[in-house]
């Protein structure tokens, strides 16, 4: 028996989080019957139903992919732009574990797993994702400081990070810094060094946790071993 929400991410429908959503808005039936109640347990011997489509397990997959600038992190997009779906050639329905901006680049996972993701992208567990951002200027001391101990976006304090100034180039005004977090709020990397008046020129991902872009060019991917996947799980042993 597992919990309702639990099981229709492990179908690779969707997350848990937007399953939870479907079961309080009364999208899910079990045997026929509407559920709105998040603690509901199912087995698979129950039928679980949204939309007129019968769920059904199916084989997890992992991917690690290289997105290029010039492409959404979405699964459609109504301006008919190519997704990051467009890129991975899989027949599962998969879906991508976070988000990166359209003319951002760099590491991003890619699966049908649920959990998963819900392990991946929620702050408590505090998994590393390491970003190297190109900005325009040069950080003080005191802007470090600041943005290591949290800034205010939309009036929520960022979590703690770590920043480390990685290249000055003082003729063009502009440095190359590395920025670690463990969130993942919208834009917030941009946002961060906008609350301490540096503009964002360019944006990459490097790394989410152990996981690096080793091997891939933009645009490559490559599916993540099992020793990888049994890994990524671990950490929230870790971190529970």
């Amino acid at each position: 028996m597992e919990r309702l929400q639990k099981y229709i991410a492990n179908t690779g429908y969707c997350s848990r989080r937007k399953a939870e959503d479907l079961i309080i808005n009364g999208k899910v039936l079990v045997n026929g019957k509407i559920i709105t109640e998040l603690g509901t347990k199912v087995n698979d011997n129950d039928q679980i139903m949204i939309c007129g489509k019968v769920l059904a397990k199916e084989d997890k997959v992992y991917y690690l992919l290289y997105k290029p600038r010039g492409v959404v992190t979405t699964t459609d997009d109504d301006k008919k732009r190519k997704t990051v779906l467009d890129l991975v050639h899989t027949n599962k329905r998969i879906y991508p574990v976070g988000r990166l901006d359209y003319d951002t680049t760099g590491l991003l996972i890619l699966t049908n797993d649920g959990e998963l993701t819900n392990l991946l992208i929620h702050p408590k567990n505090e998994i590393d994702k390491v970003y190297i951002a190109k900005i325009k200027g040069i950080l003080n001391g005191r802007e470090i400081k600041t943005l290591e101990e949290g800034v205010f976006i939309d009036n929520l304090k960022t979590a703690p990070c770590k920043i480390k100034v990685k290249k000055v180039d003082r003729k063009t005004n502009t440095s190359l810094v590395q920025v670690t977090i463990h969130e993942g709020k919208n834009h917030q990397v941009k946002n961060m060094f906008s609350a301490v008046n540096h503009e964002v020129i360019k944006l990459k991902r490097e790394k989410i946790a152990f996981l690096d872009l080793s091997g891939l060019k933009a645009g490559e991917y490559r599916k993540l071993t099992i020793k990888e996947v049994k890994k990524l799980y671990s950490l929230n042993n870790k971190n529970a």
